[in-house]
């Protein structure tokens, strides 16, 4: 980051506080506007996601063989499950809301797939990583921290 010019010229001086206010007003708009993009992408998001479920819901009631698979059962209801939780990141934008989202995703893969050992032990690690991060690297009063501030 560049050091602000200091200079004793009060004209210099009233230009260059007068465009770090423009400067800040400019990013004070782009904030608001990417964050009413995030809420409008959310409702969107959330919206399809209670069309799907009301979809699923009925296939359980008009199918009478619905249940015979229980793998396809599995696979569309955890990806509403993993829908609602992006959901939920996308509103509150917390480093605890993010590592829900990834340790829910990354679970549904492993109940899912039954990939090769080698993949499922990848996935535990890579959870386990994700705890890790969890207790180590995040401060417990930066969890429930929105992570970009809107004025």
């Amino acid at each position: 980051m560049s050091q602000p010019i200091q200079t004793k010229d009060p004209k210099l001086q009233e230009k260059i506080a007068k465009s770090a206010r423009r400067d800040r007003r400019v990013e004070h708009v782009f904030r608001r506007i990417l964050h009413l993009a995030e809420l409008i992408l959310a409702v969107l998001t959330l919206g399809a996601l209670i069309v799907c479920l009301g979809l699923e819901v009925c296939k359980m009631f008009q199918d009478p063989e619905y249940f015979t698979d229980v793998q396809h059962v599995l696979h569309n209801l955890l990806a509403i499950v993993v829908g609602l939780e992006f959901v939920r990141m996308l509103i509150d934008t917390t480093p605890a809301n993010i590592l829900e989202v990834l340790t829910v995703a990354i679970t549904r893969h492993v109940i899912l797939s039954h990939d090769d050992p080698w993949s499922n032990l990848a996935c535990v690690a890579c959870i386990a990583g994700l705890f890790a991060i969890r207790r180590f690297l995040i401060r417990s009063n930066e969890l429930q921290e929105e992570m970009v501030e809107i004025d």
